[in-house]
């Protein structure tokens, strides 16, 4: 099924040199027909489809898991209001979900990217993760070297810590995961995708393939 049009691309295209709020109230029509309502409706519908093999995400709403197009521009140098991308997080409790459970995606004229994996963590996760690694260093490994984890995804990303608690170091040899405060992976497309039949199960191929990794951190992460 092909969820968005050649408009849905030519927004952003015409947006990009006309970056300001009276170009886009002009242009909001435009927006909300073109860009807003087939996203809004294209988020639901992959929330429904994920919701047939996983009851947690049954009840989610797509308003729920959209990113406003708006940007936070109160401490950044760039001022431009508008990002040139719509995203979302379908995962259980939409954006507010704090599981490692879901898939998030942005589209734009530029390229489709889908993210999973550990982004964000507390000092006592960061700490309840890297024991599990340091007790049985080969558990993520399995998972992360799996055939169809490393087709999508290629490698496991996220910043590192220079120094370590010492009795993770040991296993850090083993596993140098342990090192990161971040797990994340992602996958990047061609932006012609978003016009194509293939874009939702590219999407949902990519959720399938992450999910036995994220499965992992959530039930060591309890949120």
């Amino acid at each position: 099924m092909q969820h968005f049009t050649k408009e849905f691309l030519d927004f952003f295209i015409e947006l990009a040199p006309n970056n300001n709020k009276e170009w886009f109230d002009e242009n909001r029509s435009k927006y909300e027909n073109h860009v807003r309502e087939p996203f809004k409706k294209f988020v639901q519908y992959m929330i429904d489809q994920i919701a047939q093999s996983n009851s947690d995400f049954k009840g989610v709403e797509a308003k729920d898991c959209i990113f406003r197009i708006n940007r936070d521009i109160r401490f950044s140098k760039d001022k431009t209001p508008y990002k040139m991308q719509v995203s979302a997080v379908v995962a259980p409790e939409g954006k507010k979900s704090r599981a490692v459970n879901g898939v998030y995606f942005e589209l734009s004229p530029e390229r489709v990217r889908v993210y999973g994996g550990v982004y964000e963590i507390d000092k006592d996760d960061l700490y309840t993760v890297r024991e599990a690694m340091a007790a049985d260093p080969k558990a993520l490994r399995k998972l992360y070297t799996d055939k169809q984890f490393k087709a999508v995804f290629g490698e496991i990303l996220g910043e590192k810590n220079k120094v370590i608690p010492k009795e993770f170091k040991d296993a850090a040899q083993i596993e140098p995961l342990i090192y990161n405060k971040q797990w994340y992976f992602y996958a990047e497309f061609p932006p012609e995708l978003i016009l194509s039949e293939q874009l939702e199960t590219t999407i949902l191929n990519c959720y399938e393939a992450g999910k036995p990794v994220e499965n992992y951190f959530n039930k060591l992460i309890k949120r």
